[in-house]
C-alpha cells in the first residue's frame, strides 16, 4: 500500500497595530457601524492619492528581523488587479518584486520535543479589503469598507511543514513573537491574523511536489488542523481513484468540516502587477534600521531562558508564564515589588487562570495591578493571613482591583495569631467533643481534623492552621 506525506506552506496575513490606515489617516479600531472609518482614499475614490503610513514600514522591518529575514532596503509597491465587490479600487496596492523582507526562518518544537526550522520566503506589505457582509434570509450582500486599507503584513512561509500540529507550532510562534514586539494582537477571532493553507500530498520519498490547493476561511487554529486533515485525506482518496487533484482554491465549512471549491488556483501573472505608480519606492537606510534594531524587545524563547536563570522558576511556569506577553508583564512586575518569583507565578498560574477560565477571559483582559497582588502576597508571608482567607481576598482583587491591605482590616480578616485567645477557644472545643478526643487518642489521629475543623468555624477562617494544628495536639497528648 502507498504511504503519502503531506506538504504545507502558509500564506499567514496579519493586520498590524497602527492606529491610522497604511495609506490614509481613517481610524482601524475594530468594529464601529459599517463604512464609518472611511475616506476617498480607502473606498478608492478616482483623484484621491495614497500616503504610505512610516509606522507600517517599522513594524514590517521589526517583524522581518525577529523572523531572522533579509531586509530590502530599497523596495517599492506594485498594483495587484483583480475585481471583487469588497476591494473598492479594483485593484490592492501590495509588494511582488520587491518585497521589504525574504529569506527568514523561524525555530518550532515538533510534537516529539525536537526542533524544526521553517523557512520563510518573504513578508511583504499591503492593504486589507473591505469585508461582504452576506444576508442570512435574503440574497443580499452589503459591503463593509472599514476593514479597507487596514494595513497588512502577508508571511509566506516555504513548504516546510508535515503536518496539522507542525503547522499549529509554527502560527504559534509567529503570532507570539509578534505579540512581543507590539506588532499586532494577532487574534483570529477578529480577524487580524488570518491563514491560508496550502496543501498538497505525494508519494513518500517522491522528490517533487503534488499538485497544491489553497484552503481558506480559517479563524481558529483548531478549524486550521480539521482543514489539513480533511484535505490530506481527500487528495489521498482522489489520488487512490486515479483521479487528478486540481490546483484551485477552496473554502472551508468549520461547523460541517468540509471543503468546496471556489475557483481555480491564479497565479501571479493572472493578476497583472505593475508598479504602483502613485506611490515613491521606499529607502530604509543603514540608520533606520539600527534604530528599528535597537528598540526590539526581548521575545518570548529570550524570556523564557531568563525565567528559568534568573528566577529559578521550573520549565513548566516559565513556559506558562511567557505564553502570554501580557501575563509576563505582570508577573515581572509584580516580582519586581515583593521579590517571590515563585509565590507570584503560584498565583497568576492557579488562582488568576482559574478564575479566567470561570470567567471565559482572555490574560489581556485582567485589570489587576502587580502593586496588589505584591500586597496579598506580602500579608500571606507575614502569616497576616492564611490561604483560606487570601483566596477569598483574591477573588475581589481580580475583579475589582481592591487594596488588600485596607480589604483585610475592614473586615476583621486577619489571623487570630494570639496564642492566649486562640488556646481558649480551642480549650472549649476539646471540652464540647469528648468523642473526638477519646477517638484520638484511642489511635485515630485523623479524629484532630475535626477538632480543626470546629476551631477554623469559631474562628471564621482566620486562625493560624499551624497554630491550630500545634495546640490541638498539645491539648490531646496531655
Amino acid at each position: 500500500m502507498k504511504q503519502f506525506e503531506t506538504v504545507i506552506g502558509l500564506e499567514v496575513h496579519v493586520e498590524l497595530a497602527t492606529k491610522t490606515k497604511i495609506f490614509c489617516s481613517c481610524s482601524t479600531a475594530f468594529g464601529g457601524a459599517p463604512n464609518s472609518h472611511t475616506c476617498p482614499v480607502c473606498t478608492g475614490m478616482p483623484g484621491s492619492l495614497p500616503v504610505l503610513n512610516k509606522k507600517v514600514v517599522e513594524y514590517a522591518v521589526a517583524v522581518g528581523l525577529a523572523t531572522n529575514c533579509t531586509i530590502t532596503q530599497n523596495c517599492k509597491f506594485d498594483r495587484k488587479n483583480y475585481f471583487y465587490p469588497d476591494n473598492p479600487q479594483n485593484y490592492q496596492i501590495s509588494q511582488l518584486y520587491l518585497p521589504i523582507c525574504r529569506n527568514g526562518a523561524v525555530e518550532i518544537e515538533t510534537p516529539d520535543g525536537g526542533k524544526k526550522t521553517v523557512g520563510i520566503h518573504e513578508i511583504h506589505m499591503e492593504e486589507d479589503a473591505g469585508k461582504l457582509v452576506h444576508d442570512d434570509w435574503g440574497e443580499n450582500s452589503l459591503v463593509d469598507f472599514n476593514r479597507s486599507g487596514v494595513p497588512l503584513i502577508e508571511i509566506v512561509s516555504e513548504p516546510d511543514m508535515r503536518s496539522a500540529d507542525e503547522v499549529i507550532a509554527y502560527l504559534e510562534k509567529l503570532r507570539m513573537t509578534i505579540q512581543y514586539l507590539g506588532a499586532s494582537d494577532c487574534k483570529l477571532q477578529e480577524g487580524s491574523m488570518r491563514a491560508d493553507v496550502n496543501i498538497s500530498v505525494r508519494e513518500v520519498g517522491a522528490k517533487e511536489f503534488g499538485t497544491r490547493t489553497e484552503m481558506k476561511n480559517l479563524n481558529s487554529f483548531k478549524a486550521i488542523a480539521r482543514a489539513i486533515e480533511a484535505e490530506t485525506e481527500r487528495q489521498i482518496d482522489l489520488i487512490e481513484a486515479g483521479k487528478e487533484v486540481v490546483q484551485e482554491t477552496r473554502r472551508w465549512d468549520d461547523a460541517k468540516e468540509y471543503s468546496y471549491a471556489m475557483r481555480s488556483k491564479e497565479d501571479a501573472q493572472d493578476y497583472r502587477y505593475f508598479p504602483e505608480p502613485d506611490l515613491v519606492p521606499i529607502v530604509i537606510s543603514d540608520e533606520w534600521m539600527e534604530e528599528i534594531r535597537s528598540k526590539q524587545p526581548e521575545l518570548r524563547d529570550e524570556k523564557k531562558a531568563r525565567y528559568i536563570e534568573e528566577y529559578q522558576l521550573p520549565e513548566y511556569d516559565a513556559n506558562i508564564l511567557t505564553g502570554n506577553k501580557h501575563l509576563a508583564d505582570l508577573f515581572e512586575q509584580t516580582t519586581e515589588i515583593c521579590h517571590a518569583p515563585k509565590k507570584v507565578s503560584n498565583w497568576l498560574m492557579g488562582e488568576t487562570m482559574r478564575l479566567m477560565k470561570e470567567a471565559d477571559m482572555e490574560a489581556e483582559q485582567l485589570h489587576f495591578s502587580p502593586e496588589n497582588l505584591a500586597k496579598l502576597i506580602g500579608l500571606t508571608e507575614q502569616k497576616a493571613i492564611n490561604n483560606s482567607v487570601a483566596k477569598e481576598v483574591f477573588q475581589h482583587i481580580f475583579a475589582e482591583d481592591i487594596d488588600p491591605e485596607a480589604y483585610v482590616e475592614e473586615h476583621g480578616l486577619k489571623t487570630v495569631a494570639d496564642d492566649g485567645q486562640l488556646r481558649g477557644t480551642i480549650e472549649k472545643i476539646v471540652a464540647d467533643n469528648p468523642q473526638s478526643v477519646e477517638d484520638y487518642r484511642a489511635g485515630k489521629k485523623k479524629a484532630i481534623g475535626f477538632l480543626v475543623g470546629q476551631t477554623m468555624k469559631a474562628t471564621q477562617g482566620k486562625a493560624d492552621p499551624g497554630m491550630v494544628n500545634r495546640i490541638l495536639t498539645e491539648l490531646l497528648e496531655q
